[in-house]
Formats: structure tokens, sequence, C-alpha cells
């Protein structure tokens, strides 16, 4: 294992980019999805089968976990890892989109932001240099700056007066990370500026003369469609370095990562796979399914015979009949399928970038998505 981080370029195939991280808690294989594990749990999966599905690194959130248990009760209990029984390396989230999105009540100011805990009520603080407290304290390999995550729609000026924020933010997280923060450990920078193609371009180049270990876009899939996001996505992966991981924050659907990594991003995170196995939906390689609907009750085809997972060699009749009675048994198989699926999307992505066949094949896994599947 390597003792600092690092990123390195094996392949390239056309834009999209074959790599690895590198972190003193083991190699991240990209391009990567960060299966999301919320408040130090993937819901509805052992911690061992996270890692058997082929995740190299997951994602856990700075918000919930500095409300409950609490960052400095983790630190005591052996820091994040230890406590929720995950070794391979760990990326926390700033805490600034669920503040936006969870907090009772908000106040932004220079200094960071005050809310109203969803949890207790309680009033919290949530500055830049807090932000990097708690996850140093919490012991995360990549962590992330705190942002404001820009409303959608924004005006220009609206947008402006945002990522300008962040920038400032941004620089004092980086202050407060060189302070804090253990060898090895890694910050990284968000890209703002709503659907302006002018504001990107300047926010990364700010964040660039800052100096990160690597760069998110963030503020994207929050209402803007698809093809606004992938032309921010594109305008922004112009400029950003080589030789730093592209991070995409909170996407998406399998089409949208095929997307994205044409576009030449290397980390994503979203909790589609792991809300949908909650909801009866299971990614496969025919498309996505719908396993209440009436056409599962006598079928007996496994879930998904192209994948090597043990969840998708379940057959659908039995998958049906345990979320139609509400067994959480349904909901944990799916999430294991779900979050596999994302896996070997991935590593077969990986596959088809070293081989220079990643266009054939993301435009496979279109056709796919768009020729089967149920309707939700």
């Amino acid at each position: 294992m390597s003792e600092r981080f690092c990123f390195s370029v094996k392949a390239r195939d056309g834009a999209a980019r074959l790599g690895e991280i590198a972190t003193p808690r083991g190699i991240v294989r990209t391009p990567a999805f960060m299966t999301v594990g919320t408040g130090a749990t993937v819901k509805a999966m052992f911690p061992e089968d996270v890692k058997a599905s082929g995740a190299d690194i997951i994602l856990a959130n700075t918000y919930h976990l500095m409300l409950r248990p609490g960052a400095e009760r983790i630190a005591r209990l052996g820091g994040l890892h230890q406590f929720m029984h995950w070794s391979g390396p760990i990326l926390t989230d700033s805490g600034g989109y669920q503040v936006m999105s969870l907090a009772k009540l908000r106040k932004i100011d220079e200094e960071g932001v005050t809310f109203q805990s969803h949890v207790d009520g309680a009033t919290v603080a949530l500055s830049p240099e807090r932000a990097v407290e708690v996850q140093c304290l919490l012991g995360s390999d990549i962590q992330m700056v705190l942002d404001e995550c820009t409303a959608y729609p924004a005006t220009r000026e609206e947008a402006k007066a945002s990522l300008d924020l962040s920038l400032r933010w941004a620089r004092r997280c980086k202050v407060a990370f060189a302070a804090m923060s253990k060898p090895g450990q890694a910050l990284f920078g968000i890209v703002q500026g709503s659907v302006y193609p002018d504001l990107r371009v300047r926010c990364a180049y700010d964040l660039i003369d800052i100096g990160f270990d690597g760069y998110a876009v963030g503020g994207l899939a929050v209402g803007e469609g698809q093809g606004a996001m992938l032309e921010m996505v594109e305008t922004t992966t112009a400029v950003l370095p080589e030789d730093k991981p592209r991070y995409l924050m909170g996407v998406g659907t399998p089409e949208d990562l095929l997307a994205s990594i044409a576009r030449g991003i290397d980390m994503f995170d979203c909790v589609l796979p792991t809300r949908s196995g909650r909801h009866c939906q299971a990614f496969t390689w025919q498309g996505k399914l719908n396993l209440r609907n009436a056409r599962y009750a006598e079928d007996q085809t496994p879930l998904d015979p192209e994948s090597k997972c043990p969840a998708a060699q379940y057959e659908r009749a039995y998958l049906h009949h345990l979320v139609r009675s509400g067994e959480a048994l349904g909901a944990m198989l799916l999430t294991y399928n779900n979050v596999q699926f994302y896996q070997e999307l991935m590593a077969r992505a990986r596959e088809a970038i070293a081989q220079g066949r990643f266009a054939t094949f993301a435009d496979d896994v279109k056709r796919r998505y768009a020729a089967t599947g149920d309707d939700d």
C-alpha cells in the first residue's frame, strides 16, 4: 500500500481514463463507483458483502455522523474505519449538501452555516474549519471542502455569488487541512457554477490555483437535465488537471455514469442503487426491473443470470413474493444485487477502456436499458 495519496492514469480511450488512486488503506481502481454508507453503514448490507461486491472505496456523510453519534465519539472509539468495520478507503463529503436539503432552519454567512439539527433541533455551526475537523476526527482518507450547494435554477449573479463564497471557504479548508490532517489523507476541491460554462471554468481554475489532491464537479443532477449536466461535465473536465482524479458528485444512473466516464470523470457516488433496492427495483444487465410487478409472480428466472452476485441468482418469483410481503430479506437481496451491479459496471468499463472499446461498450449498455426493463 502507498504511504501517500497519489493518482495515475494507466490507459485512455478517447477522454475515458483507466487509472488508480493509491492511498495508505489500499488502491481504488478508476473509474470507480463509491457505494454510499451515509450513517456509517451501507443500508441493508453487511460490510463484508460490500467488499465482496468489488467495492474499493465507500462514502460516508459528515453531516449525519457529526449529529449522530458525533465525530468526537467516533474518534474515541477508534475512528470511522474501525467503527463501521471497513478497512478500505473512505471518502467523506463535507455536509454542505445535507445542510441545504435537510436542516430545518439555516443561515449562511461568511463564517459558515448555522442550522437546526433535524435529529434533535439543536443549533449547530458548521464552518469550513469545523467541516475539516470533523472529517479528520472521523479519519477519512479523502475529504471534501465545505461548499454552498447552489440552488437550481439560479441566475448567473446568484451562481457567481455562491461559487465566490465556496471558493473563499475552500481556501480556509485548505489551511485547516494542512494543520489537522495526517499523512496520506487527501482534500478535494469542488467546482460549482450551476449551468454557466464560464463560471464553471473560472471556478475550476481558481481551485487549481489553490491546489487540491483531486477535484469534484458539484451542483449537478439537481434538475437541470442530462444534456445540461453533461455539457457542464465536459466543460469542466477540459480544464481540470490530467494528473488528478475527477469526481462527479451524486450521479447517477448507469447511462449517466457511462456518459460521464466518456467525458473524463473518474469517480462517482449516488444513493440510487441502495435506495432502489429498498424500493423493489433491481439494476440488471437486462435493464431495470421492478419486482413488485405481477409479471414476476411465477417467473423462475434468476434475477440476473449475467451477474456474478449471489443475490442475483435468486428466482424473480421469490423476490416478488418477498417485496410484496414486506419481508426485509427482499430489500437486502435487491440492495446487494444493485451494489454489485454497479461494481460490475465499473469493472467492465475499466476493461473496455483498457481494450480501446469503451464507446462500443457504453452504447451496448445504453441500448439494453432503452430496450428492456420495467417502468418505475
